[in-house]
């Protein structure tokens, strides 16, 4: 049985935003990011980048000071979407590319794997990728699932999930 249950493939396309990460590959398949694409088209303007229609756009930051923590311990970064929290970011190894969350107001885990992933004075460099593995109903079992894909046991089922994207 999967452990996984939906992908999406982000990546830094945008010229003006600092932190923004566009969706270039997924399984479609997550209502709970399929209901945040762009219904309407936004114009790039001398601050801001354009955005079409079906485009499915998040943010990468720091966390901000008003998140309150209810956790053990704070977040390492967040993921922000259309203005409001979508996951915070746990680093448990920052010589690792691997990372761990869930999505706010699910029982969802989810599993950050960041492929040349570099923050430079704030801004993500170009080529930066982050993937999201989406494991529903295991928000309980989220650092268990770090562990398992840390060690290198779900890699046949997260290739499998990046082949099934578009």
């Amino acid at each position: 049985m999967a452990v996984f249950t939906d992908y999406y493939k982000f990546e830094r396309l945008a010229v003006k935003s600092k932190s923004r990460l566009d969706c270039t590959s997924s399984t479609r398949t997550y209502e709970d990011l399929e209901e945040k694409r762009a219904t309407k088209a936004i114009k790039e303007t001398d601050k801001r980048d354009c955005t079409d229609v079906g485009a499915l756009v998040i943010y990468y930051n720091d966390v901000p000071p008003q998140f309150t923590c209810s956790h053990q311990r704070r977040a390492d970064k967040s993921i922000s979407i259309k203005g409001r929290n979508l996951s915070s970011v746990y680093v448990p190894d920052p010589n690792s590319n691997i990372c761990y969350g869930d999505f706010n107001g699910t029982t969802d885990a989810i599993i950050f794997v960041l492929r040349d992933f570099e923050v430079i004075n704030g801004v993500i460099q170009e080529g930066s990728i982050l993937e999201m593995f989406i494991a529903r109903g295991q928000n309980a079992n989220k650092r268990a699932l770090y562990n398992l894909v840390a060690e290198g046991d779900l890699e046949e089922e997260m290739s499998s999930l990046r082949l099934c994207a578009d």
